[in-house]
């Protein structure tokens, strides 16, 4: 029995030792960073941005792919499937972490089991827009008129279990309303209508609302984020408008698959974190309606829990409005 334990007890010494000696030298070779969404979205210009950055660091390229595919699962199954050696890593959402673990019926991985977290990098919140002829000017005289009107109103999203549909349907429940969903194409068709007042409100990202919100083809009721949006200083948060804790984003992390070695998931994450202190960086995610985390959500262990927490959060809202993905 000795014998077996110290056996046992060395090769786990040995595997220790030489996952250290391959975390000394990465990365030797250029890093890829699966997106598991189509080029030119919202998800992959903060994938490019941070891999440019990410490679001046680290020395070596960090070479985006874009791998779409049954809501991003596709390309982030690709990691949960890959070698732990460090050279693929994923650009993970809430919807490739969190919503495909209730919203598909066959998840293709476990979010909490298939991934060694590695940071929180930033969010993208949503902001919540009403046909600019509603008579609201407040997120409370907005729950009110949809209390009141809710049998004649209707909601627009990018398609059934996107994250405009889900974020909407998370503060429909907030508010204690059932209204009709009106499901498109992407979120363009959502707001084309939106603008000719076919339909009555949306929850879209800052980054995709700016332009009408400037140019008054639809009316801001409130950030729905932890936090102000920079380039929307002037719209409340749902927080402060009287929805203690709501938040609908779009967060942006990065995961390794499991087992990677703890020395490169330390070297990655200080290296994702030099390049979010990065000036030019900053500005860039301001420009784009994106916040990056504070340093204390950057770790592995918050990452964790994270995932944990927005995977139970998502849950409720999902389960409730019957949406489900064979």
């Amino acid at each position: 029995m000795f014998r077996g334990w110290m056996a046992a007890a060395s090769a786990c010494l040995i595997a220790a030792a030489a996952g250290m000696a391959h975390a000394a030298v990465w990365p030797s070779r250029p890093v890829t960073m699966i997106v598991p969404f189509a080029a030119g979205g919202p998800t992959d210009v903060v994938g490019r941005v941070l891999a440019e950055r990410l490679g001046e660091i680290l020395k070596q390229q960090v070479v985006v792919e874009n791998v779409g595919g049954a809501g991003g699962m596709t390309g982030a199954e690709r990691v949960a499937q890959a070698k732990p050696d460090g050279y693929q890593v994923l650009l993970g959402t809430v919807g490739t972490q969190a919503y495909s673990q209730t919203l598909y019926k066959k998840p293709l991985y476990n979010s909490e089991t298939d991934f060694a977290p590695v940071a929180l990098v930033a969010e993208q919140p949503l902001v919540l827009v009403v046909r600019k002829d509603m008579p609201v000017k407040s997120l409370k005289e907005f729950a009110a008129y949809v209390k009141a009107n809710a049998a004649k109103l209707s909601f627009g999203s990018g398609g059934a279990g996107s994250a405009t549909h889900l974020g909407c349907l998370l503060l429909n429940s907030a508010i204690g309303v059932d209204v009709q969903h009106v499901p498109y194409r992407g979120s363009a068709p959502a707001l084309q209508d939106l603008m000719a007042g076919r339909i009555d409100y949306l929850c879209d990202a800052v980054s995709t609302e700016l332009a009408p919100i400037k140019a008054g083809s639809v009316k801001p009721i409130a950030v729905l984020a932890r936090q102000r949006s920079a380039v929307l200083p002037n719209i409340p948060t749902a927080q402060q408008e009287g929805f203690p804790g709501f938040e609908a984003n779009n967060w942006i992390a990065l995961f390794f698959p499991r087992n990677t070695p703890e020395a490169i998931v330390h070297r990655l994450r200080e290296a994702t974190v030099d390049a979010m202190k990065t000036p030019a960086l900053r500005e860039r995610m301001e420009s784009i309606g994106t916040d990056l985390v504070s340093s204390d959500r950057t770790t592995p262990v918050y990452l964790k829990s994270f995932v944990s927490s927005e995977i139970k959060k998502w849950a409720e809202p999902i389960k409730s409005s019957g949406v489900a993905i064979d």
